[in-house]
């Protein structure tokens, strides 16, 4: 018998997909619909996504335009964006709401890239704990007869090959995201 990764290789891309839909809510810089993703605006007093009862579009480079179906809701939209952590002070001209993305400063630009980091730390733990959840099943059938010695130490290496691959994946995207934020 041999030790099947597949259920830990599906966790560990799961989490590398996580971890890329985070980083596209962060501003870099240029106007992205993703950074509006985390806002929920009260509704008729539940939490909506914007994306739910606005259209938002990108009108140019630094632009971002919020279409809202219902014209009663823009106050509302204006006041989420406002109170979030974006740092935009929306334009509400009673039809839409246009949102300027300023020019990002060398001091953002650093605090981003740590943001960027600390958020691909992150996600390494992540895969290392699915290692450890993976290793752990290894032992728990090692223990139970269920795997030989070397099937054992085959698990083991397959599931650390796996854990190298996913670290430098995300590596990769911590990287190729701080290229964009430095480049802007």
């Amino acid at each position: 018998m041999k030790f099947d990764t597949k259920e830990f290789e599906v966790k560990m891309q799961k989490s590398v997909a996580a971890y890329s839909d985070n980083l596209s809510t962060i501003r870099a810089g240029r106007a992205n619909p993703d950074i509006l993703k985390k806002i929920t605006v009260d509704y008729y007093g539940s939490p909506t996504p914007i994306s739910s009862i606005a259209e938002i579009k990108t009108a140019d480079a630094r632009t971002l335009v919020i279409n809202s179906w219902d014209k009663s809701a823009l106050k509302n939209i204006e006041k989420a964006i406002m109170t979030s952590d974006l740092g935009i002070h929306p334009q509400n001209d009673g039809s839409c709401i246009r949102l300027s993305i300023p020019p990002m400063t060398e001091e953002r630009r650093k605090e981003l890239t740590k943001q960027v980091s600390k958020m691909g730390e992150e996600a390494k733990v992540a895969i290392r704990n699915i290692r450890r959840d993976a290793n752990d099943k290894i032992k728990a059938q090692k223990k139970d007869s269920v795997l030989t010695e070397d099937e054992a130490k085959a698990g083991d290496k397959s599931v650390q090959d796996l854990t190298d691959k996913y670290i430098k994946e995300i590596d990769s995207v911590t990287n190729a995201k701080t290229k964009e934020i430095m480049e802007i």
